[in-house]
């Protein structure tokens, strides 16, 4: 089903992020993340690419394996990463026959040792255009990524994010043919809703999933904040820093913190949350399953 429809329903969606495996051990890990999820019964699951597109492939196969075994929706991540329209074609006519109906379209993360982005020749050099041409060639529902504190990458002549020409990036995105779009992560609710507000005023009308990062590691989510711009509010980061040497205790403080927030953002009309699992499942468990006891999921006819 594709997840136009499942947002549709009026109920809160509630979806998991994975990211493939780079070995045996991790492949190990993440099966035992999805089968401990499994029973939440999450209205979908998306999978990433590596940077610079490492992990294609792996994302090929893993999203088919998911959908084959799971009977769980899935969004395939693609990018335009060192690919061009060909290749990329060849990944849809891969996923068209694996049953997918979802695809997340973005531009990505260049190769760490790149710097920046550089489109290959005959690729796609904007997140936009590659919606663009699934839409005008294919019939899945697209999928993409927004920035509540803008996009990293989007600066202003003094070195400022520019709020303005990320969302009209993000209105030249919807234009092309995204039929919903998955936030950047933030911990401060203020911000997902002052750019919710801002896009509807710029048109925008398609569904804008929260997405969620419960925090179980300082030093990790110092080091993805800093990746992609994402700010932590003084106070939670102070107590943070005051915890950083007691893993139990900063833990219990990101599911503290990732559940206030998730309430707030459902009870305040969200149309629901994206987890970002980095493809553990104990801080997501704890959440959703308090969520669900407040939104249970839906009875799907046998």
């Amino acid at each position: 089903m594709q997840i136009r429809q499942l947002l549709s329903t009026g109920r809160p969606c509630f979806s998991f992020e994975f990211f493939p495996p780079k070995n045996e051990q991790q492949a190990s890990v993440l099966r035992e993340t999805i089968r401990s999820l499994r029973d939440l019964k999450p209205t979908f699951v998306s999978v990433t690419y590596g940077a610079g597109g490492s992990t294609r492939d792996h994302t090929m196969d893993l999203v088919a394996d998911i959908k084959r075994t799971n009977g769980v929706e899935v969004v395939a991540h693609l990018t335009c990463v060192g690919a061009t329209s060909h290749e990329i074609e060849g990944l849809l006519k891969r996923l068209q026959l694996a049953g997918i109906e979802n695809i997340l379209a973005l531009r990505g993360d260049p190769p760490r040792e790149a710097g920046e982005f550089v489109p290959v020749r005959g690729g796609f050099a904007h997140a936009g255009d590659l919606v663009a041409f699934i839409k005008r060639c294919y019939h899945f529902c697209v999928g993409g990524a927004c920035y509540p504190e803008g996009h990293i990458e989007c600066l202003g002549p003094y070195g400022h994010r520019d709020l303005d020409r990320d969302m009209q990036n993000l209105v030249r995105k919807v234009d092309a043919g995204c039929e919903f779009l998955i936030s950047q992560l933030f911990f401060d609710n203020r911000v997902y809703f002052d750019f919710v507000a801002r896009a509807r005023q710029a048109g925008i009308g398609v569904p804008i999933i929260p997405g969620i990062m419960p925090i179980t590691n300082v030093e990790q989510i110092e080091r993805f904040t800093r990746l992609c711009g994402a700010s932590i509010p003084r106070p939670l980061m102070e107590e943070l820093t005051r915890l950083k040497d007691r893993p139990e205790a900063v833990l219990s403080l990101g599911v503290a913190h990732a559940s206030a927030q998730c309430l707030d953002l459902l009870q305040r009309g969200a149309p629901g949350i994206h987890f970002y699992t980095l493809n553990k499942s104990a801080a997501t468990r704890t959440i959703l399953t308090a969520l669900r006891t407040i939104w249970p999921p839906a009875q799907r006819p046998a």
